[in-house]
Order: C-alpha cells, then structure tokens, then sequence
C-alpha cells in the first residue's frame, strides 16, 4: 500500500479512537455534585444527572458542567454569604476583646465612684455630724459632676475642682465666723481669696493634678474601647462588590461545577482572592496599629501615676486634710480676708449665744494604701490593666491579617504543603501567579479580583478617620491632657482640664516610649501621716470655735 494513503489513514484512526473517550467525559455523571448540592439547602430540580456544555456558564469555565445558570447564580449568592459569615467568624475575637472589656471597665470605675463617694459620706457623718450633713451637697455636687465627666459630659475638671474649693471656703468661712453676718457678694468676694491664700494648704494643688490626669485617663481610655469595639463591629460586617463575588464563585464552587467536589482551592489563590476582597479592610491596618498602640500607653498610665484607684480610694482623706489645714489656719485666713473684703457686719445675739453639740466623733478611718477593692468587675484595676493590655497586643494587624487567617484554615484550601492536588480557578493543578501585597493600591495587578484602586471604600475611610480622632485624644491623655479642654495658650497652667504633670514636669509631647511609669504615685505615701494627724487636729482649739459656731448656726 503506498505510504501516502497511510498518512491518511492513521490520523482517521486515531480520530475514531478519541471519540467514545470524548463520549465518555460528556456523559460524566453529576451525582457527587448533586448530593453536594443539596446538602447546601438547594433544590435538585436545578441540577442535571449528567454533564452539559457550558456555553451558558458565565463565571466558571465553560467547559462540560454540572452547572445550570440558575445553580451558577445561587451558588454565587452563596459564595457571598459565606464569604460575609467567614469574615464575622474570623474578626470575632477582635470584637469580642472590646465588647467584653469596655463592659468591665466601665462597671469598674462607675463602682469606684459609688464606692469613693459612699466612703466619704460615712466617713463624714462619723466624723463631723449634722456639720457635714447640712453642707453635704458641696461633696454631692463633686461626684455628681466627676460621673458627668467618666459618662461624656462636657465638664472642665479643673473649673469644676476649683469650684468645689470656693464652695467649700465659703461654707467653712462661715463656720468659723458665726459672729458676723455674710452676704453673697461678701461671699463671693471671699472665694476669690481661695487661690491666694491656700486656707487648704497644698491638697487641693495636688488632688486637682491627680484627679485630673486620672479621670482624663480613665475616660479617654473606656472611650477607645468604645471606638475600637465599634469599628471591629462595622468593619466585620463587608459587603462584596461584584467582581469579589464573581472571584468568590469561581474559587468555591467552580469546582462542583467541573464534578470536583472534594478539590478545594490552592492556598496561594486563596490569599490573592482575599487580599483583593479585603483590600480596603488591611488599609485599615495602619491607623488601626497606632490606635492600640496608643492605647496601650494609656494602659500604662493607668498602671502608674494615672491610677484613679490610688486617687479616689483615699479622696475622703484627702478631703479632710484640707479641712483641718482651715480650721488649723483659721484665724490667719479671716485676717486676711476682713483686710480684702473689708469688716462684715456682727451677727445678730441669738445665734452667738447658742452652745456647742454634747458628742463629736474626732476619730477617723485610718487609710491603708494596700487595700486594693475588689469591685463589679471582679478585680482591681492592676489586674485589669494587665489583662486588656494583653488582648489588645494580639490584636495588632488583625485586618491585613484576615487573608492568611482565612486561607490557613484547613476547610478552607489545600493547605500550603499541597500546591499540586488543589484548584487553581481553571483545573486542579499548581497555581502559578504570584501572592499580591497588602491594601488598595497592590491590587491594580490582581489575577483574580477586578479591583478599582481609584475608588477607596468610604465606609472604611470613615472608621480611619475615627480611629485617627481617637487615637489623638489618647495621645492627649497619655501626657495628662484632655482634648476637648486643651488650652492653646504658651501658659503652661493653661485652662485645660489638667497638665497631669507633678511638679511642673511633663513631657512635652507624646511618644511611643516604653518606659514604665511609676507604679506608685509620690503624694501616696502622704495618705498615712496625713491620716494619722486628723484626730489631733480635730482637737485643736480651732475645731471647738467651728462646733460652737456650727451649733449656733445650725439653732
């Protein structure tokens, strides 16, 4: 037979050959694509029994199928669904971290101040009687506004504390002057002398630094517990565009459309199918770090000097310091006033001549500064200081992380050690395209997802906006300022809610240091000896011209 009728002849045969395999692969059956199928909750009227063209097929490739349109489109709504769900279920964590410990603190420091205010008023009416009781809206009025302040309020510390010590010279004032008549503006005139002649020694100097940069402290930090769990909170919640959800499909489920229903995708297509859904969230990562790290600075202030435990346990102590400094220095603070505000006119004879009270309990509470309460939260501050610093340090880089947080889970991908035996988006075989970078910008080469790097996500740009808001006040905070009061002025008093500086010394501006602060605040250890000098001052003669003079009042 001539050679050439056999070059004919071969290529025929080899044709004829190659058909009932062709035959074969079109009449592949859909039943492991079925059982799948329906185990997901969809109908089996929209699955064939055996494999079609897949001219039809828009995502997945078109090849023979065991995809019908109506099962493409279902299955993309699924691929979203989980996609949303995967999301949540990864970022939980993050969220819970915040929810669970602004619930805590919050509970904290309202005890506190219920249990520093309720320790004050028991304190008092052991200690001074009807005195204290007849001017106890002075010491009402002081915790109502530092709870106005913890809860938001617009409260200037500094103007409030100086406040109360005005209020309280005027009532004292009275007190131990029951021989002549005040008038208002008399009174107001003698407020005006608080500053001048410090009747309450150096607390209130003190109490003001401490109070201030505590309470600055504490709010601003349950305020970025408040931010940070609301931002976890909407940020977890994506909404896919288009192009991530046809990316989703195709890496999902694909594979059941080919009848390969136990191949899952290949771990590096995993990464660059997420890194293009999630470009906007690892945006987030940058403001969201210097956030917790801000965060943890103002962690350790409240360890250490900024510690409104150490403040407010003893404030009823420090309090009645003050008031035995009056009474010690009283005759001196009514000379001087008489000589600014002028001679006030005597009192009228009945209520000079009125007798001093029977009983008065001169002993007080001594303080211990190593009672640490144990309050709703279930600890002291310490212990839950400690405790947020070391959930929120895990919770760096959680947003560009969630690619790799997604795709390591093993129903999920392959696995990175099986780069063979995986889907790549087309067959099961190595996936060959490289691993993009993290954020908007790095997906413009994308092989997955169409990403349009020109039009950055506003809803997230919001929550960096919060964030950068937030993490200013902290900074504010962490040097003893509060933001919202900050005075702009090159005085360094200023008008602002405290300096949060002890003896004038404070950094100028903030930084990420890691030096620990002072565990102990220095005006602590005054707490004993003051405390201990309180039953003999309240013996003094002082103290029996402000009994009568009360009395008198009081008649």
């Amino acid at each position: 037979m001539p050679s050439w009728i056999w070059a004919v002849i071969l290529p025929l045969s080899g044709l004829l050959l190659s058909l009932p395999a062709r035959a074969e692969v079109k009449a592949r059956s859909c039943g492991e694509v079925r059982q799948a199928y329906g185990a997901k909750g969809f109908s089996l009227a929209d699955i064939p029994y055996q494999e079609i063209a897949g001219e039809h097929l828009r995502i997945c490739p078109q090849e023979y199928t065991c995809c019908t349109t109506e099962m493409e489109d279902k299955l993309s709504q699924q691929s979203k669904l989980e996609f949303e769900n995967l999301v949540e279920e990864t970022s939980h964590f993050v969220r819970t971290t915040f929810v669970s410990r602004h619930k805590k603190f919050d509970e904290f420091f309202r005890e506190l101040l219920e249990n520093a205010e309720k320790s004050l008023n028991d304190m008092f009416v052991r200690t001074y009687g009807m005195l204290y009781m007849q001017n106890s809206e002075v010491f009402q009025d002081l915790f109502t506004e530092l709870k106005r302040y913890y809860t938001g309020g617009n409260v200037n510390l500094e103007e409030m504390l100086n406040d109360f010590w005005a209020r309280l010279l005027e009532r004292m004032f009275q007190l131990i002057n029951p021989q002549y008549h005040f008038s208002e503006d008399y009174l107001e005139c003698v407020s005006k002398y608080t500053d001048q002649l410090k009747p309450f020694g150096d607390v209130p100097r003190k109490l003001k630094i401490q109070v201030t940069r505590a309470f600055i402290a504490a709010r601003t930090f349950v305020q970025g517990l408040t931010v940070g769990r609301e931002v976890a909170n909407r940020v977890s919640k994506v909404s896919p565009t288009p192009g991530c959800i046809r990316a989703l499909m195709k890496m999902l489920y694909c594979p059941y459309c080919r009848g390969l229903v136990t191949v899952r995708p290949c771990n590096n297509y995993c990464l660059n199918v997420m890194k293009g859904c999630l470009a906007n969230q690892a945006d987030l990562d940058t403001e969201w770090n210097l956030f917790i790290d801000a965060m943890l600075l103002v962690a350790e202030r409240l360890e250490g000097p900024f510690n409104i435990e150490s403040v407010m346990d003893p404030i009823d102590v420090k309090i009645s310091e003050a008031i035995m400094n009056m009474q010690e220095n009283s005759m001196q603070v009514s000379a001087k006033v008489f000589q600014g505000c002028g001679q006030p006119k005597p009192a009228p004879a009945l209520r000079s001549a009125r007798s001093a009270p029977e009983n008065f309990n001169t002993r007080f509470r001594p303080y211990n500064p190593e009672e640490r309460p144990t309050t709703a939260a279930g600890t002291s501050l310490d212990r839950l200081v400690t405790d947020i610093k070391e959930k929120l340090k895990l919770s760096k880089k959680v947003w560009s992380a969630l690619p790799y947080t997604i795709c390591k889970d093993e129903s999920m991908t392959a696995g990175a050690s099986n780069e063979e035996e995986c889907w790549n988006g087309h067959s099961k075989a190595r996936y060959l395209p490289e691993i993009m970078n993290d954020g908007l910008t790095n997906q413009i080469n994308n092989p997955e997802v169409d990403v349009d790097i020109t039009r950055p996500d506003t809803f997230i740009r919001q929550q960096i906006m919060a964030l950068r808001v937030m993490t200013n006040k902290l900074k504010n905070a962490y040097n003893g300022n509060d933001v919202n009061f900050q005075d702009t002025s090159d005085e360094s008093s200023g008008s602002g809610s405290g300096s949060g500086c002890m003896d004038d010394v404070c950094p100028t501006e903030f930084e990420f240091v890691t030096t620990e602060a002072p565990a102990v605040d220095p005006d602590r250890r005054e707490v004993d000896s003051s405390a201990a000098q309180l039953g003999h001052s309240l013996l003094s003669g002082s103290l029996v011209c402000m009994v009568l003079a009360l009395q008198r009042l009081c008649r």
